[in-house]
């Protein structure tokens, strides 16, 4: 080929190649500036209180932007884990979505509408049953810690004599024998009297063959106990999963009717699970509560809480060292 012939070629391939990127970097740079999202003002993560006839129960929210114009995200109710939305439809401040029931009663899709107020979100829900309610929702806190954390001394929380410093959500099942806190039978949780922000958290338990339990951190972020298959592929609502949200990278149970145990770490909403000596979650964040949780006033410090009301389950040493003020 002639020289200057190639030189021209070459040229033009660059300069056509140097004009899709700038047209591609153009459209970018149009998109990312875009002021006018439908509903822009709605993204974000909301700590939700349903009022159920003067019972008020927690909810939560979560709203992305899909692209560049459409919004998606996850619902957590005051029961089960986090259910996707397919699609937020936003006009003129008021929002709606649909999301299937996944444990409630009913056959109908639960209908939530809502609108964008000065102090946040508020609206009503209609379930599968047909009940409606109405809601409020506020912006979930990001609870990002800006100081190193420096830790107070342990407190044993079971003094392994009773049930001293908890108390039952219902009429009450859990006993205390021969040093250890067992629910014998499915019945009403158990909940500590004192209240943590960060804290380090080391509990032993044992459960029977497919019977299910939970540790709940503040009272609303649930980390699985679960007779779960060792070989099953690790899920959040698995063993050592943070119900709904976070899999652990793997199922480290020893299986029923053996000792285990959980060593857990939370810092805002940072957490990590250490899963029978092995980390199984590191460091990760926790969106927001998770289905069974006592409220979601994320930003307040909260109880530990046992799940007793998914059949038997027994804990021990139970020790917790929290975050100095």
């Amino acid at each position: 080929m002639n020289k200057k012939l190639f030189v021209m070629a070459v040229t033009g391939l660059l300069s056509f190649g140097t004009a899709d990127a700038l047209f591609a970097a153009s459209k970018l740079t149009k998109i990312s500036a875009v002021q006018d999202i439908p509903g822009k003002d709605l993204i974000g993560r909301w700590d939700i209180t349903v009022d159920e006839n003067g019972k008020s129960l927690p909810s939560w929210l979560e709203v992305k932007l899909s692209g560049n114009r459409i919004l998606v995200g996850y619902f957590v109710g005051s029961s089960g884990s986090a259910r996707p939305i397919s699609r937020v439809h936003f006009d003129n401040g008021k929002f709606s979505f649909k999301i299937p029931p996944q444990w409630e009663g009913g056959d109908e899709d639960f209908v939530i509408e809502g609108e964008l107020t000065s102090s946040g979100i508020q609206g009503t829900i209609q379930t599968s049953e047909g009940k409606k309610y109405n809601w409020k929702g506020v912006k979930a806190p990001y609870l990002k810690r800006t100081s190193p954390v420096v830790w107070a001394k342990p407190i044993q929380l079971f003094n392994g004599k009773d049930l001293t410093g908890w108390k039952a959500l219902g009429k009450n099942q859990w006993v205390v024998k021969d040093g250890v806190l067992s629910s014998p039978h499915s019945g009403a949780n158990l909940i500590s009297d004192e209240k943590f922000e960060d804290f380090k958290l080391h509990v032993e338990f044992k459960y029977q063959k497919g019977s299910n339990s939970g540790v709940y951190l503040r009272g609303r972020y649930e980390v699985q106990i679960e007779d779960s298959p060792k070989e099953a592929h690790p899920s959040s609502v698995y063993y050592s999963g943070v119900y709904g949200f976070l899999p652990p990278s793997e199922i480290n149970a020893l299986g029923p009717d053996q000792w285990q145990t959980y060593d857990i770490t939370l810092v805002g909403r940072m957490v990590t699970v250490v899963a029978n000596g092995k980390t199984v979650i590191s460091n990760q964040e926790i969106p927001g509560i998770t289905g069974g949780a006592l409220d979601s006033n994320e930003g307040d410090a909260g109880p530990i809480y046992f799940q007793g009301d998914h059949g038997p389950i027994e804990f021990r040493k139970i020790v917790i060292t929290p975050a100095k003020k």
